[in-house]
């Protein structure tokens, strides 16, 4: 079974359509075979998911398809018997493919709604092809935030850190809600990756200086960082 990485709003609502679809079609008996697909309508894509040792229980099927206005993604998580059932899609052909921690993306099959598609799970080849299918919000997790001894602040003559901050909660916040991410995600591959076109930097440190001024929000990004207490600021986005 799959670790499940962290859902979006998006995927939770979701999941719960298909909780509750799943729900209809597979009443609990106990004798239901692990492989069998579940019933699938007309507006419905649905089928199992195995992998090398089995059913995958656990993990996302994603449904993608750019033939309607905008382009229209929906996601659903497999049950412990590795079935899925994505309901109610708009007439459209589908890019359909499993994605899940451990895992790299598997083949995409094309369906429209009213298929049954049985799909394989591909394992990642090393932790670090996993790796790359991690959502924004498990890199998020990882940022390394100043210690709460490091409140407060001492300025650039010191630990690195605005003196204005007077406890990690205050810090914390900017990182958060009240600057970085009012605007973007953190953990994207554009927020952890420096595109080769920056140069090579003596340290990682002024590689994401660098890359904190570049763009049309390169002076607000910047400018952010000095308020917060950039020497601290850029080693901790830097690790």
């Amino acid at each position: 079974m799959r670790a499940n990485p962290p859902l979006s709003i998006a995927v939770v609502a979701t999941s719960a359509l298909f909780a509750a679809a799943a729900a209809a079609v597979f009443p609990l008996r106990g004798a239901v075979p692990a492989r069998v697909a579940p019933h699938v309508g007309a507006a419905d894509i649905g089928g199992t998911v195995t992998g090398p040792k089995g059913p995958e229980a656990g993990v996302w099927v994603i449904a993608e398809t750019n033939d309607l206005p905008t382009k229209y993604v929906k996601i659903v998580v497999t049950d412990d018997r590795g079935r899925y059932l994505i309901p109610e899609l708009p007439k459209a052909s589908y890019s359909v493919w499993v994605r899940g921690y451990g895992l790299v993306d598997s083949p995409k099959r094309r369906a429209s709604p009213g298929s049954t598609l049985a799909l394989r799970a591909v394992p990642a080849p090393d932790a670090r092809a996993a790796a790359e299918y991690y959502p924004a919000g498990y890199w998020f997790s990882l940022i390394r935030v100043p210690a709460d001894s490091e409140f407060p602040g001492t300025g650039p003559q010191g630990n690195g850190i605005d003196p204005m901050f007077k406890s990690q909660a205050e810090y914390v916040r900017l990182v958060k809600n009240g600057a970085c991410m009012g605007c973007h995600q953190l953990g994207s591959r554009g927020t952890r990756e420096l595109h080769p076109a920056l140069g090579t930097f003596e340290s990682s440190v002024k590689a994401w200086e660098r890359r904190l001024q570049v763009g049309q929000a390169g002076g607000g990004m910047i400018g952010q960082v000095y308020a917060m207490g950039a020497p601290r600021t850029l080693r901790m986005f830097a690790e």
